[in-house]
């Protein structure tokens, strides 16, 4: 390899690794924060957060894999560019269609990784986040109270709130509980609870030695209660089929098929995300590809604008390969021309600056005297 090569390859690599780790790092920090919120309302639990969070960095592992080729070829034109190196490979009797072979040989391997990732390795986590996810929701309202913590469920209908138990055989301490229901709002406590499973296999949560106040909001009719024992039906959130809840379930189960079954399948829907499969790491390489006229620049020129551009160029083309897996899974774009289209189009767009960058212009001959 010559010494031109390896400077490149060398330095795209070091950019990618910075770059990669870079959003790497600030994809967990969100992705965590998300967790953790939903963690506190009750929606998962928190002794699963790490495991979603590690499934949902599979996932997203193509994207940003994707970007990051793109800003590390970007970054090293820039640069030698800017530095003036470019002139001296020029001098050389290189030219701006020699970036392609190196940066080939950086893109093609994380082109074949990102295809092993959204043909195999994310759907399977998409599958494992499925079965967490729906493994807490079958879980009961009791199981879900940790000591210390206010936990919501039910949409917020109830919250619960628990101590470590006291006494040996307890299974918590002092409970404290608000329930709404469409005419009381109910304040309970209680100094333990436990769970009792009925013969039918109604789960019932148990209070013993505690009060239960009453009142009915905007209204002066106030009750209270004090009992010995006090039980209510523990009910799931399974139940809810709310037409949002409805199609982010069916995103997910389309996310999480095997592709095998895609290809089986002869629904819009499973041939959209066939096209997003298939459609990252060709987008990967078309976008190494394009950061070489991009990043061919003008020194003398200011260097905000143009990162401006290539910035926006990359947006354009991660949201119109988006917005193709929308049309191809309503139907309004066949399968056919949807999969290679958006790619195709700025496969142009590439030679067509290339070609921009490489032609000479003809000097302009002078005007003669009258």
């Amino acid at each position: 390899m010559s010494l031109f090569k390896r400077s490149v390859v060398s330095e795209i690599l070091s950019h990618a690794g910075v770059v990669f780790s870079t959003l790497l790092v600030v994809w967990l920090s969100v992705l965590l924060v998300r967790l953790l919120g939903e963690a506190a309302n009750g929606a998962i639990g928190s002794d699963v957060v790490f495991g979603l969070a590690t499934f949902s960095s599979i996932t997203a592992l193509p994207v940003i894999l994707a970007v990051s080729v793109f800003i590390a070829v970007l970054t090293t034109i820039t640069r030698n560019f800017r530095e003036s190196e470019m002139v001296v490979w020029f001098a050389s009797g290189l030219s701006l269609k020699d970036w392609v072979g190196p940066v080939l040989r950086c893109a093609v391997p994380v082109a074949v990784l990102i295809a092993m990732l959204t043909l195999v390795a994310s759907p399977w986590a998409y599958r494992q986040i499925s079965e967490y996810r729906q493994r807490y929701e079958q879980r009961s309202d009791l199981s879900k109270v940790t000591a210390g913590q206010f936990i919501e469920t039910e949409d917020g209908a109830r919250v619960f709130f628990a101590e470590e138990p006291t006494e040996p055989g307890q299974e918590m301490g002092n409970v404290v509980a608000r329930v709404v229901d469409p005419e009381w709002l109910s304040v309970i406590t209680a100094q333990s609870a436990s769970i009792q499973n009925e013969t039918n296999g109604d789960r019932f949560l148990v209070l013993s030695d505690g009060h239960r106040y009453d009142l009915k909001p905007g209204k002066p009719d106030f009750r209270l209660f004090d009992f010995d024992r006090y039980g209510f039906r523990l009910e799931s959130k399974a139940g809810a089929n709310s037409a949002a809840m409805v199609r982010e379930q069916a995103e997910r189960q389309i996310k999480a098929r095997p592709t095998m079954q895609l290809f089986s399948d002869n629904t819009d829907n499973a041939r959209s995300q066939i096209m997003w499969r298939i459609a990252l790491p060709l987008a990967a390489l078309n976008l190494a590809l394009l950061a070489i006229p991009l990043g061919a620049v003008n020194p003398r020129l200011g260097r905000s604008g143009d990162l401006l551009i290539a910035g926006l160029v990359g947006l354009l083309y991660m949201n119109l390969i988006n917005l193709s897996r929308g049309w191809i899974g309503n139907g309004q774009v066949p399968f056919g021309v949807g999969v290679w289209l958006v790619h195709a189009v700025f496969t142009g767009l590439m030679a067509y600056m290339m070609w921009r960058k490489l032609r000479v212009k003809a000097p302009k001959t002078p005007k003669s005297a009258a």
